[in-house]
């Protein structure tokens, strides 16, 4: 009977973040091939005896996808374990493919992504009302390229909350990028290893940031966040809650 692959997005670091259906996945796999230099080691703890367990940050594309290939035609479970949740930044769409051109089946386990746990560490809303109701999640063209019309300098006009990926080793060219349209007081925070136990946040405006981060020594691994949500004003309530707002599960007050 042929196998199958299972991706699983592990979290972003903390490992009881890891998804109760992707623990159970893990605990019955057969083979596990998990993101090294990004998945905490510890979201494996569960995986069972004997399970053979590979790192991908020291394999290539073909070699991965191989190794699929191989165990599910021996009718072995096949975790893949990627970090946050796979559909950001996940390398998944090369995987599946080849998955598919092999007639191999698979299933994607969603997870928490460290742009939310970031957000959790910030205490922060990214979609306050009459702030921000939009989310840019991007990164910078670097040694992966991204179309042009997606710059971050082109995304900046909009002034919405955005969320920048891969971006913190270049981080005095992403804010000049930003200052194109956003205002340089605009609040910044730079989250790094987000929910793990060495989490470090630094905080600041487009003015700052850069200094700040460079004297934090922070390289990699950390999310840039950037908009009005992350400022200490007045927060407007949602209408949600409100005594006088009617919806289809409570009549408004006075209404």
């Amino acid at each position: 009977m042929q196998g199958k692959v299972i991706f699983i997005g592990a979290g972003p670091g903390d490992p009881e973040l890891l998804t109760i259906k992707g623990a159970k996945v893990i605990a019955e796999a057969d083979v596990i091939i998990y993101a090294g230099s990004l998945v905490n080691p510890e979201v494996l703890s569960g995986a069972k005896e004997g399970a053979q367990i590979y790192n991908s940050a020291q394999m290539n594309l073909d070699e991965i996808v191989q190794m699929m290939e191989k165990s599910t035609s021996e009718g072995k479970l096949v975790a893949r374990v990627h970090t946050g949740d796979p559909a950001i930044y996940g390398a998944i769409a090369e995987q599946i493919q080849y998955l598919k051109n092999k007639n191999i089946h698979y299933q994607i386990i969603p997870g928490v992504s460290s742009l939310f746990a970031s957000a959790a560490a910030l205490e922060a809303e990214l979609t306050q009302p009459e702030v921000s109701q939009t989310v840019i999640i991007t990164r910078p063209s670097g040694r992966t390229p991204k179309p042009e019309r997606e710059a971050i300098f082109r995304l900046a006009e909009h002034q919405a909350t955005m969320c920048i990926f891969l971006g913190v080793h270049m981080i005095g060219k992403v804010v000049s990028e930003l200052l194109t349209f956003y205002d340089p007081g605009t609040p910044v925070a730079v989250v790094q290893k987000a929910s793990w136990d060495d989490e470090k946040i630094v905080r600041g405006t487009l003015e700052d940031i850069v200094d700040q981060v460079q004297e934090a020594g922070i390289t990699k691994t950390a999310l840039i966040v950037v908009g009005d949500v992350l400022g200490t004003g007045r927060v407007t309530p949602s209408k949600l809650y409100d005594a006088h707002f009617t919806h289809e599960y409570r009549e408004g007050e006075g209404e």
